[in-house]
């Protein structure tokens, strides 16, 4: 009987130890989250989770552009495509893109064979 009493102990240990563990994994996790602000009329790409199950080797995951029509304010973005009606998603889903005549600041580096 004693040694019934000593694995429930020793499972009820395990058990608060692992819930403080992923309480603390969590709150790691929750800090190093950036979230991002995405401007009505800014091109943007979307990452396609359905290309996992498929995989190429030299295949983007990231299709797009899609235009930016509004960001809620509980994170969702609304898209709209050219030929495809406006679509909600998770900001997390979506990344900024720059075309080569975009607006981003652009260095121009000059390599020397010195």
């Amino acid at each position: 009987m004693g040694q019934l009493h000593e694995l429930e102990e020793f499972r009820l240990h395990a058990y608060e130890t692992a819930k403080l563990y992923k309480e603390k994994t969590k709150r790691w996790h929750d800090k190093h989250i950036v979230p991002c602000t995405f401007t009505p009329g800014k091109k943007v790409l979307l990452f396609n989770s359905r290309l996992k199950l498929f995989p190429g080797k030299l295949r983007s995951k990231w299709s797009g552009p899609f235009e930016v029509v509004r960001m809620t304010q509980h994170g969702a973005v609304e898209l709209k495509g050219k030929n495809i009606p406006s679509f909600l998603v998770n900001w997390q889903r979506v990344k900024h893109y720059f075309d080569k005549y975009s607006d981003r600041d652009q260095e121009d580096l000059e390599l020397n064979d010195g």
